[in-house]
């Protein structure tokens, strides 16, 4: 089969003709391997919006580390970030609107159970300030002000309530296969917590229970009486899964992990070949066509 057939086969799937909002994961859909976004994307989100649909970035990145994608927000200008924990104004620096955080009784209690389980899982902690992490987890280059500290120390707060909410908690294993460490999780403490992946490594990301791209994004949408009929979602990794199984119409990418292309109800193709513009593209096309035949 030649590429364009491939192509155009692995596009065509329904999708509402005038949706009113589209949500898009960052790393591995929107932005490229590179983590630029194209030009071709960007005039696709401004397309999009200019025709009167509402563009959400749903992303496991901090609010703090969207400056990828602040220069190409119009309207409303609000993001979902942290795998649901956080909902931000990037038109604002970021400034934190909506927080569903994780309770910290709750991670230390994930940390201890994580440890028994699978022993040599490093952690560090988010919270709505700021990330901070164990001296056997990887450095975060970008947060040079992190404090580097076991786990409960990190963890710890006067009284309850005291502390600054947790968004979320963060387990490393360096040897472990990423897929066996997120299902070795979610057996030993999946009642507790929402556990997910986003990275290419034993990386798990953990948030509060029932949080997660999918139930923020639908509380947004239920304030602007947007019905999941009317959103196409795009995404390529597990913490994507419940977004893309609750949109009317969504997309994985060409390059998504197994368990994204078993939850979309379409496929487009790989990040780096603009995947999300391409179907854009494709609706508003549809759009217009419609229009102009009333």
């Amino acid at each position: 089969m030649s590429e364009n057939v491939r192509v155009t086969t692995v596009i065509e799937q329904s999708a509402p003709v005038a949706p009113r909002l589209i949500a898009t994961d960052l790393d591995g859909t929107l932005l490229r391997d590179d983590k630029t976004v194209s030009d071709r994307t960007i005039r696709a989100l401004a397309a999009a919006e200019e025709a009167g649909v509402e563009v959400f970035f749903v992303t496991g990145r901090p609010a703090r580390w969207m400056d990828v994608v602040s220069d190409h927000v119009h309207g409303h200008g609000l993001a979902i970030c942290a795998n649901g924990a956080a909902v931000a104004d990037l038109h604002a620096g970021g400034q934190l609107l909506k927080i569903r955080g994780l309770e910290r009784a709750t991670a230390l209690d994930v940390v201890r159970t994580l440890r028994a389980a699978a022993p040599g899982t490093s952690f560090a902690v988010e919270l709505a300030t700021g990330i901070h992490y164990e001296p056997a987890y990887p450095p975060f280059y970008l947060d040079p002000g992190a404090t580097v500290a076991v786990a409960e120390k990190l963890l710890y707060e006067e009284g309850p309530g005291d502390g600054v909410p947790v968004l979320k908690l963060l387990a490393r294993h360096g040897e472990l296969d990423p897929d066996e460490f997120l299902a070795l999780a979610r057996a030993a403490a999946g009642e507790r917590a929402t556990f997910t992946r986003s990275s290419p490594t034993a990386l798990i990301e953990i948030s509060g229970p029932g949080v997660s791209k999918a139930s923020t994004l639908e509380l947004c949408c239920a304030e602007r009486g947007i019905a999941p009929a009317e959103v196409v979602a795009f995404g390529d990794m597990p913490n994507d899964v419940e977004m893309l199984s609750w949109a009317g119409s969504s997309y994985a990418m060409g390059n998504a992990h197994p368990a994204a292309l078993a939850a979309a109800s379409g496929r487009t193709v790989s990040n780096n070949e603009d995947g999300v513009a391409v179907v854009i593209e494709r609706i508003l096309a549809e759009r217009a066509k419609s229009l102009a035949g009333r």
